[in-house]
């Protein structure tokens, strides 16, 4: 009774730890709680309260969305997991769009891998999406090299566009990386810069403000193969900047 009785608790203290310890293995969120920034009992990582340059990412309860300007540049939203997390990863995200814009106004949503965040400094792989289906629709990958504004395009194609609930997708293997809509493969690139960081999710916009609500997640799963599922903890305690 002893032995299993420890190892219940061993077991408990090894799932209780692994959401900021080890091998995160897959973290899956509904965005259940409003909070500014997304913290989802301490998951997160963001932006501007820990990058400073950039914007954080805010929930209202089921739907994650950026607080950018839209005029001031490439300030994005994002947000990355903590822990450690192996460097084969997958994001995947259920993509919320109304009133799209079109012409000079860019909303993006956008899946990170392999990222790092740190004061002045934001490094990772980014796969984005603009959210329109209009015929001025896009899929990117991107490099962040570190400072604000300081980015590479590694490829970009225009893609079937995006509706409100289409899924969307990105992985990295080694070091090729895949874009998808709703589970069919867009295009993939290779890069080999970045060996291992956490996945995340932002959003980027242009040429408007206050419609950062017009499009976000509604829910968003990140997995490096570990297989540990975890879940935002409940009765989380509302923060609001």
């Amino acid at each position: 009774m002893t032995r299993i009785f420890a190892a219940v608790c061993g077991l408990v203290l090894l799932l209780a730890g692994s959401r900021l310890g080890a091998q995160r293995g897959t973290y899956t969120t509904s965005f259940s709680t409003a909070e500014n920034p997304i913290t989802e009992g301490g998951s997160w990582l963001n932006g501007r309260s820990v990058g400073l340059d950039w914007s954080d990412v805010r929930t209202t309860p089921g739907l994650a969305f950026g607080t950018q300007s839209g005029n001031a540049g490439y300030n994005d939203s994002v947000a990355i997991l903590q822990g450690t997390w192996g460097p084969d990863q997958t994001a995947s995200a259920t993509v919320y769009t109304v009133n799209q814009q079109s012409g000079d106004v860019f909303e993006e949503v956008e899946l990170l891998l392999r990222w790092s965040l740190s004061p002045h400094s934001a490094k990772g792989y980014e796969v984005n999406y603009r959210c329109t289906r209009g015929g001025s629709q896009y899929a990117q990958i991107v490099r962040w090299n570190g400072a604000l504004g300081n980015f590479t395009l590694l490829d970009a194609r225009d893609g079937p566009g995006l509706s409100n609930g289409d899924r969307v997708k990105a992985s990295i293997v080694g070091s090729t990386i895949t874009t998808f809509i709703n589970d069919v493969p867009i295009f993939s690139v290779t890069d080999s810069t970045y060996k291992s960081g956490s996945p995340g999710m932002g959003f980027y916009l242009q040429g408007a403000s206050g419609v950062n609500g017009n499009y976000g997640f509604t829910n968003f799963t990140a997995t490096d193969g570990n297989g540990l599922v975890l879940q935002p903890p409940r009765n989380l305690r509302i923060l609001q900047r």
